[in-house]
């Protein structure tokens, strides 16, 4: 499983607590950055966080002089933050618990940040499981193919029904995965026996 330093975003900034919203401002805007992490005070402070939804909201939605507001007013502290030996997963259900967007990752200090956006674009999970059981399906329908070929015939009915379920089976993984079949399980097939080719021919 993809652990939380496989997919962080390394190239973090950190602000001081004492600086201005307006500051902070100009930092996310130089970087296109979505928040930063506000640095600690010493060794045993914790981190915090500042995010462009806690200056819209609590500075911008307010009228409030971005220049007079200070960063520690508005952040999070102490934020939640993972561990980079977390797994994804686990990194999934602690956002969802706590409503998070982003969170740093910490190691006895900051080595990256993980958001959202990092886990939904390595989650290729989500779309793994239908591939999967229709690979597993693939599988079985071959064996049942060459079994009911071996058993009828390969001229017969019901072996090319077997071939033709087959072949969508193939273009509809082929559809999942936007890959073009290179060669179908029946061309495989009638390299072993050309003469099954007249299953199609006829």
């Amino acid at each position: 499983m993809l652990k939380a330093s496989d997919i962080m975003t390394k190239d973090v900034a950190t602000i001081r607590s004492s600086a201005t919203v307006a500051e902070a401002v100009r930092l996310l805007k130089a970087r296109d950055w979505k928040a930063l992490i506000v640095e600690r005070r010493h060794e045993q402070d914790a981190y915090g966080i500042i995010t462009e939804s806690d200056i819209v909201y609590q500075v911008i939605a307010y009228g409030k002089d971005p220049s007079k507001v200070r960063v520690y007013e508005i952040m999070t502290k102490p934020c939640i933050v993972v561990n980079p030996d977390l797994g994804l997963e686990y990194v999934a259900r602690l956002f969802a618990d706590h409503n998070l967007q982003r969170a740093p990752v910490i190691q006895g200090e900051l080595i990256g940040i993980i958001s959202l956006a990092d886990i939904l674009a390595n989650s290729k999970f989500l779309e793994q499981p239908h591939t999967i059981l229709l690979e597993q399906q693939l599988q079985d329908e071959i064996k049942k193919a060459r079994a009911v070929c071996a058993q009828k015939g390969i001229h017969s009915e019901e072996c090319a029904a077997a071939w033709d379920v087959i072949e969508e089976l193939q273009a509809e993984i082929a559809h999942q995965r936007s890959q073009k079949v290179m060669k179908t399980a029946f061309e495989e097939y009638c390299d072993e026996y050309p003469e099954a080719k007249a299953i199609y021919n006829s």
